[in-house]
């Protein structure tokens, strides 16, 4: 009996995957995981060379819970830095988006040295469900 063996083309879900992320334009993908394991399941797929994971890199120490984020570059500033980096049509005005970014992390690692807490406005943050 012959098993039948499904081109790339051929599997459920591909079309989707092509639909989701496009195959010429950048995805940035935060992962609560390695980053390897996406990396390693979209190898053959067409929107591969514009996938860029950030996950779990296994660093940092004891520290603030923003703090072990900012240090996997998982971060809200480092994902604003990727986009004003990865989006072409952004990156020739954006410089100074990332700038500001990287600011912030050097103002964030500034306070935590001093306070050993997350600034307020990190600490304190609260999702608002949009009509506050």
């Amino acid at each position: 009996m012959d098993i039948p063996v499904e081109r790339p083309e051929q599997q459920t879900g591909v079309g989707c995957l092509d639909a989701l992320f496009g195959t010429d334009i950048p995805a940035i993908f935060a992962f609560h995981g390695y980053p390897w394991l996406i990396h390693r399941l979209t190898y053959r797929r067409r929107f591969h060379d514009h996938l860029h994971v950030r996950g779990y890199k296994e660093e940092g120490t004891t520290t603030t819970p923003f703090d072990m984020v900012a240090c996997n570059d998982l971060d809200r500033f480092h994902l604003v830095m990727d986009v004003a980096d990865r989006v072409s049509k952004l990156r020739d005005r954006a410089g100074h988006i990332h700038q500001a970014m990287h600011d912030r992390l050097v103002e964030h690692r500034q306070y935590i040295t001093t306070h050993g807490e997350d600034m307020p406005e990190i600490k304190d943050w609260k999702w608002s469900t949009g009509g506050e």
